[in-house]
């Protein structure tokens, strides 16, 4: 059975002096085991980041089957507690995981595309379908974003209550159902989307335009890696009582990814593509201070002066990553994707997902213990 919390969230106080005393071991390695990660986590996101026929092409080809990966990234990380490969031997368990969670991207594409559309599989493996193929580029992507999101909201905001009481397959596997019914409401009430001539796509009549719901998704999702990530799920984790821990963080994070768009959206004048690359840059600055660098500041600041270090280092990060990512794409041509889609996607989906498939899934393999 799966702990009453997640691990990630659960107050130092509340663990064994045996979780405690191993806990305190590994982050006595920062921050060589977040430099050592690097060499796991940089090769894997460029491969991500230009590695389906260059920058545009992996736009189109990962974006989506990314995307439709996460949630199983989720179940497997969060829910099965590294199940299957915690089967196997360090080396193996990261990869056997990783092999599962690439069939089930496959498989989640499939369903994705055949509920926007009809199933293709041009328009799931080649970035450049062209016409009468139902392409997942960008169609597909606030369904599949919804998907994560849900996920993330269900596992970290709601403690995966009241699932987590299942044995741990049935709920990860319960989860994932949940997380998707959710997605599809979403996309069915909300999305706006009107599909070119011959695409193969079908038309959404919602109040809210595709990109402009994917960017909302996107600064929700940055919420939950800030409050959930970085900070552990500081202030809400400290309550004893769930409903008080999550009635407001729910309030909180969602309620902080929409006014973030109303604010940046509205007086800021930013466009969606612009956002989604903008807070897809402070998520993988996140993912890079809370996970990989987890704990570097904890030997030299206290626990308040760690929350702004934390939040301060995953703000400048995002910052610098950014205006680095932007400046090169500024250098290339585009057409269909734009510059920002990319930026947007080698944070998000290229260094994201890298760094949870090393940290959460592969357990730092072979730098960490697994």
């Amino acid at each position: 059975m799966l702990p009453d919390r997640p691990v990630i969230s659960t107050p130092a106080r509340l663990h064994g002096a045996g979780f405690r005393e191993a806990e305190r071991q590994r982050l006595a390695r920062q921050p060589g085991l977040g430099l050592a990660g690097l060499l796991c986590v940089v090769p894997v996101a460029a491969l991500f980041a230009f590695g389906g026929g260059g920058a545009a092409d992996s736009v189109s080809l990962f974006g989506p089957l990314i995307t439709f990966a996460l949630p199983a990234v989720a179940m497997v990380a969060f829910w099965w507690e590294d199940w299957p490969g915690s089967r196997l031997r360090p080396g193996w368990s990261g990869l056997t995981d990783t092999v599962f969670i690439a069939a089930a991207a496959i498989l989640l594409a499939m369903a994705g595309q055949a509920f926007i559309g009809h199933l293709d599989f041009d328009g799931i493996f080649d970035p450049t379908p062209g016409p009468g193929h139902a392409a997942l580029f960008p169609a597909a992507l606030p369904l599949a974003g919804g998907a994560f999101v849900a996920m993330l909201q269900l596992t970290l905001v709601c403690e995966g209550r009241p699932l987590r009481r299942l044995p741990r397959i049935w709920a990860g596997l319960a989860a994932l159902v949940v997380s998707w019914g959710a997605a599809i409401t979403l996309y069915a009430v909300a999305v706006d989307f009107r599909a070119p001539p011959g695409s193969g796509l079908s038309s959404e009549s919602g109040p809210v335009p595709g990109q402009e719901l994917g960017a909302v998704l996107v600064l929700i999702g940055a919420w939950q890696v800030w409050l959930f990530v970085v900070w552990k799920g500081w202030p809400f984790a400290e309550s004893r009582k769930s409903w008080l821990r999550i009635v407001p963080a729910n309030l909180v994070v969602i309620g902080g990814g929409l006014l973030t768009y109303v604010l940046v959206h509205g007086p800021g004048d930013v466009s969606p593509d612009a956002v989604n690359a903008a807070a897809g840059c402070f998520v993988a600055a996140g993912l890079t201070v809370g996970m990989l660098f987890e704990g570097v500041f904890s030997p030299h600041l206290g626990p308040a002066r760690e929350r702004v270090a934390t939040l301060a280092a995953s703000l400048i990060l995002g910052a610098a990553l950014y205006a680095a990512l932007t400046a090169y794409a500024d250098t290339l041509d585009w057409t269909k994707p734009t510059s920002q889609d990319w930026v947007g996607h080698t944070a998000l989906n290229a260094i994201g997902l890298s760094i949870i498939l090393h940290v959460a899934v592969g357990r730092r393999w072979p730098f960490g213990e697994n």
